[in-house]
């Protein structure tokens, strides 16, 4: 495939999400210059599904895939087990290696809804980390200090706190550097939160002979609440979610995201994104306005445009002319009366019956419409009955006692 050198398309994908590039002039030459780079990208698969901030930097390296740059992708089934603490503030609970080969079962799926799998170059870490000696790891470690890992802004907050730090942990970097001597990387996709780990990947790569890649950062793309995604918060949205689900969650957005999401979740360009950030700025456009453009997008590129129609379709139904979902899930039972905390539990409504009190008390709970705030309330089960928790989630009781 012959590489495609437009200034236009270079000084697009070097701006669009970028928050740091380091060696711009070097990076810009070698774009232009017609050679064929290998680009870095590494994915622990810490969790089965990948979310919208992690998908971002999968379309950044298609990107440079459709300038004709041969993507190396390397899946960390082996510092998975360790865990990058780039991001964290406590340490990482250690994954064994059966929750990271389920993790990973549905990852290539998940990608090649991004990446043309066929185009790029796929590894798995352990084929070399697995195989390092304990001399080899020793001249590793040996071109740095504890003071340089300890000063990383994470660990040095958790020193500060008397929080533990494990001793892999300051590995991690390490590992992450030698992946990019094994696949010879020129260049390194990450997010900005991975700074520390691509710099030392360019000093480790100076150690075994090689030119030091050059780094691309990403903007980090903030939760739908503007708190870090997590899954625990629930603020996430995946590129497996239904696109139901998907299109309420970004409708639920807060409106000062609006501008990022378009930036790091679309295709839209940096002008038109621009525009938007203005027009949300001056007020003269109604940010549900543009949140279901945002929505119709997201849900377009991953579902289809049937998909996001039908998605706003079901949005507006249920929002707009405060009507059930089309489709709703049933909860079957023999009981003929069930306390209101046990039903939104047993049902999965809720995952705690913590949560259940909290919600029914917050007014977050509807029975046929009908706001419920009694938590000690005991239900008489009715056929058709419908459930409500929040604004998503709903269920119709399939009775089947004699009333």
């Amino acid at each position: 495939m012959k590489i495609i050198t437009d200034s236009k398309k270079i000084k697009e994908l070097l701006m669009k999400g970028a928050e740091e590039i380091i060696e711009k002039r070097n990076l810009l030459k070698k774009l232009k210059s017609g050679k064929r780079l290998r680009i870095k990208h590494g994915i622990d698969p810490t969790g089965p599904k990948i979310h919208l901030g992690r998908a971002a930097q999968l379309w950044k390296l298609r990107e440079f895939q459709e300038l004709g740059h041969q993507i190396v992708l390397i899946l960390g089934d082996f510092t998975a087990q360790i865990g990058d603490a780039s991001d964290k503030l406590a340490m990482r609970r250690v994954l064994s290696e059966e929750e990271i080969k389920e993790n990973l079962k549905d990852y290539t799926r998940q990608i090649s809804k991004i990446l043309d799998m066929k185009k790029t170059e796929l590894h798995y870490n352990s084929e070399w980390l697995s195989k390092l000696s304990a001399k080899e790891l020793l001249f590793l470690s040996m071109k740095f200090t504890a003071q340089q890992m300890i000063q990383r802004r994470n660990f040095k907050e958790r020193w500060e706190a008397g929080q533990p730090i494990g001793l892999h942990e300051l590995n991690y970097p390490l590992f992450q550097g030698y992946d990019s001597v094994a696949v010879k990387a020129d260049v390194e996709i990450g997010g900005s939160d991975q700074l520390f780990n691509l710099k030392t990947s360019r000093e480790i790569q100076k150690m075994f002979g090689q030119s030091p890649q050059d780094i691309i950062t990403l903007k980090m793309l903030p939760g739908l609440d503007g708190r870090k995604m997590s899954t625990s918060w629930g603020n996430i949205v995946t590129i497996v979610d239904e696109p139901n689900d998907m299109y309420g969650k970004i409708m639920s957005l807060r409106d000062e995201l609006i501008p990022i999401y378009f930036e790091l979740c679309t295709h839209l360009s940096l002008k038109e994104i621009k525009e938007i950030e203005k027009s949300l700025k001056e007020g003269k456009i109604n940010p549900r306005d543009l949140k279901e453009k945002l929505a119709k997008e997201i849900v377009t590129l991953y579902r289809g445009k049937k998909s996001a129609k039908m998605a706003e379709i079901e949005f507006n139904k249920i929002f707009r002319e405060k009507k059930f979902p089309s489709k709703i899930p049933i909860f079957s039972t023999l009981k003929k009366f069930y306390s209101i905390v046990d039903l939104l539990f047993d049902s999965k409504l809720v995952s705690s019956k913590s949560e259940a009190k909290r919600v029914i008390l917050q007014g977050g709970v509807r029975i046929n419409g009908e706001v419920e705030k009694d938590w000690k309330a005991k239900i008489q089960l009715k056929k058709g009955m419908v459930i409500q928790v929040g604004k998503r989630k709903f269920i119709r009781i399939n009775s089947k006692n004699k009333i």
